[in-house]
């Protein structure tokens, strides 16, 4: 009887213990796998145990997927701002889980700065669309108004009674010498002065266009030859479509293909490094310095904005600000590449040149070339 208590009690014990086990043990919502209560992640898909679906939930998790918005920016933030060159550095040497990606820091930055320019480019769009507009009706209204230079015989006709010398007689010898100045002002051609030409016949093209003529006479009207090729054929079609719209919105599509140029400017600015720099690492390895470079212009940028939407200070201030980002750039290549100042300084000023006075003003011309492309 003794051994049969003992069996039963051994029997209910196991019980209490697999109780206990099967109460500290839970399913994973994601996975549907299970694992210990008391963790906070689910080892096998890394889903968080207690997933509560709020709304402070939801904004977090699509911030934090999509940036990548979590501690690691923060612990990323403070050595790229005033560090230079050592986040860069430590990334490349291996401590990469520690900091944010090079690239998804350059997405978030970017994406605040370009949030933040949006309203300032909405006010620079709309000055420019009056001025556009005001350019077109200048264009169509010069027909009225007589900008044609004068000839000699209308001339003579002018001058025929200024030579009266009674009407002439209440005239000092300066006065009658600016009059003749103006007649022989009105009959040179170099005087007369249009603000906006824009080579073709304005009023001619808004009249194929109201009567819905075929393409081929509008582009006609452009001055498109029936001999042009694909771009200048689509060259010519923007410029009617810039036409209907009276330039309406071409400031906007520029700063549109903005981010796009930056994205091919930014490995030209990598691969300038790895010309100056042959032997200092990879070519991903100046990226990495690169994206997180770029990531501190814009943050600089996102300052001046911030600022002067606060408070508006003065031009010099914003051209201290900007200036101070091409010494921040010598002393994060004098970290990054390890080499002296002097050195630093010589190459950050050569790169700095050929970027600006070469690479830059391509890029810009090709973005506009493509901006109004694709207008």
């Amino acid at each position: 009887m003794a051994k049969n208590s003992e069996i039963t009690n051994s029997s209910e014990n196991d019980e209490n213990v697999d109780f206990a086990l099967e109460q500290n043990i839970t399913t994973c919502q994601n996975c549907e796998k299970e694992h210990n209560i008391e963790f906070d992640f689910c080892p096998h898909c890394g889903q968080q145990t207690n997933d509560e679906l709020t709304v402070g939930v939801l904004f977090y998790n699509t911030i934090a997927n999509y940036f990548s918005f979590d501690a690691r920016f923060f612990r990323s933030f403070i050595p790229l701002v005033f560090k230079p060159g050592i986040l860069a550095k430590r990334f490349v040497s291996g401590k990469r889980l520690m900091y944010l990606h090079p690239a998804q820091m350059y997405l978030f930055i970017s994406v605040v700065f370009f949030f933040m320019f949006s309203f300032t480019i909405r006010e620079y769009n709309a000055n420019f669309d009056k001025v556009l507009r005001k350019g077109f009706e200048v264009e169509q209204s010069k027909d009225s108004i007589n900008l044609r230079p004068l000839d000699s015989a209308a001339i003579a006709k002018i001058a025929k009674p200024l030579q009266n010398e009674n009407l002439m007689s209440g005239l000092s010898e300066e006065e009658k010498e600016a009059m003749d100045s103006i007649l022989t002002a009105a009959s040179n051609p170099a005087n007369v002065k249009n603000n906006f030409n824009f080579g073709y016949d304005t009023k001619k093209l808004d009249s194929l266009i109201a009567i819905n003529a075929p393409e081929k006479e509008q582009l006609q009207a452009v001055g498109m030859k029936e001999d042009a090729g694909f771009f200048k054929k689509q060259f010519f079609r923007q410029l009617i479509k810039f036409h209907k719209n009276r330039g309406g919105g071409i400031v906007q599509a520029i700063f549109d293909s903005v981010p796009i140029s930056l994205f091919i400017l930014l490995p030209i600015f990598a691969l300038l490094l790895k010309i100056f720099y042959w032997r200092r690492g990879r070519f991903a390895h100046h990226l990495v310095f690169s994206f997180y470079y770029f990531s501190f212009l814009f943050t600089v940028m996102c300052i001046i904005i911030g600022i002067n939407y606060i408070v508006e200070i003065p031009d010099w201030i914003d051209f201290l600000v900007l200036l101070s980002t091409f010494f921040y750039l010598v002393f994060a290549v004098r970290n990054y590449y390890e080499q002296g100042f002097f050195i630093s300084l010589i190459k950050s000023s050569m790169l700095t040149f050929m970027y600006m006075m070469v690479v830059v003003p391509m890029a810009i011309a090709i973005m506009l070339v493509l901006s109004f492309l694709l207008y």
